[in-house]
């Protein structure tokens, strides 16, 4: 029997906790082993209890995330990290990714997302949910005349998140730049590029980049 996934909540609002505990209690290899109102002692609460994932909201009395980032970078992570919040700027999201975060969910999709984000960064992943992803490859993409204006129609084969890395790479961006805009590094750029490859049956950038033409992702 596989070990259950340990979770630490950490939100100033004592309702989201209790609704969160009670969700997160229905599937049985989680385990929500503590919770905390505000970001003090966070370091120490995490360690103590042996947290594998933080899910942590970003304005909190006292000491907030960011503050709580900062300072997990700066002693070296105990766990993976989960940002819960109220804010999609994506100055902010940005921000909280280079601080060390492994995903970004709004309090608005999180009842649909938690579940999947907490199995996506366990295995190693960065997560945004939908509403968060679309909006920072939109402004990625934003004004570029070969992008295929009309929403892009996922064809079953690749994933959402890989179907925006085929678009970038066939729109020319490196992979430095696609991971500076996806605030993802570049090694899981090309990890995706690579599965993409994969999946498609592709030898090389040109015949992804012909793929992407042919099933109208980017204009030739």
């Amino acid at each position: 029997m596989a070990p259950k996934i340990k979770i630490h909540l950490a939100d100033d609002h004592q309702v989201l906790i209790d609704g969160m505990r009670f969700l997160l209690h229905t599937v049985s290899d989680f385990e929500v082993v503590g919770y905390s109102l505000d970001g003090c002692n966070l370091f120490d609460h995490v360690i103590s209890n042996q947290t594998d994932i933080l899910i942590m909201d970003i304005s909190m009395p006292e000491k907030d995330g960011i503050a709580v980032l900062k300072e997990f970078k700066q002693k070296g992570f105990p766990c993976k990290v989960i940002i819960l919040s109220s804010y999609d700027d994506l100055k902010l999201i940005k921000e909280v990714m280079k601080l060390g975060s492994n995903g970004y969910l709004t309090k608005k999709c999180a009842g649909e997302n938690i579940v999947e984000a907490i199995r996506a960064v366990s295995n190693g992943e960065d997560y945004f949910c939908k509403s968060v992803r679309e909006k920072i490859f939109n402004t990625a993409t934003k004004n570029n005349p070969k992008l295929n204006q009309q929403k892009l129609v996922n064809d079953s084969v690749l994933t959402d998140r890989e179907l925006e890395i085929i678009t970038l790479i066939s729109l020319e961006y490196s992979g430095k730049e696609i991971s500076e805009y996806l605030f993802i590094s570049t090694n899981t750029v090309e990890t995706h590029r690579k599965n993409i490859m994969k999946k498609l049956n592709l030898k090389n950038t040109i015949s992804l980049v012909k793929y992407a033409i042919k099933n109208n992702i980017i204009k030739s």
